[in-house]
Order: structure tokens, then sequence, then C-alpha cells
């Protein structure tokens, strides 16, 4: 019953999300400059191409 002691080592790992806010602000205007524009277009269609048909 006399057992020897083991070591046991153990590796943690810190793992940080690192977020760059210009990175997040400028993809959010840009997706946001898409939406607006596919917005106007599908304006344009329907109050000035959709009516000559």
């Amino acid at each position: 019953m006399n057992e020897p002691h083991r070591t046991v080592e153990v590796e943690h790992k810190d793992v940080q999300h690192k977020s760059d806010s210009s990175m997040v602000a400028s993809t959010f205007i840009k997706y946001t400059a898409y939406i607006i524009i596919f917005f106007g277009f599908l304006y344009f269609l329907v109050k000035y191409v959709f009516p000559k048909f």
C-alpha cells in the first residue's frame, strides 16, 4: 500500500479572443452599405421599372 508519488504535469492553455474594434466597425459599415444599395435597387425596380409593364 505504499505507493510512490507520481508527478503529473497539467498543461493549461489560455485562449484569448482578440477583437479589433476598427475591423468590426468597418465590416459593419460595409455590409450596411450593401443593404442600402440592395434596397435602393429594389425601390428603383418597383417605382420605375415595374409600372412600365
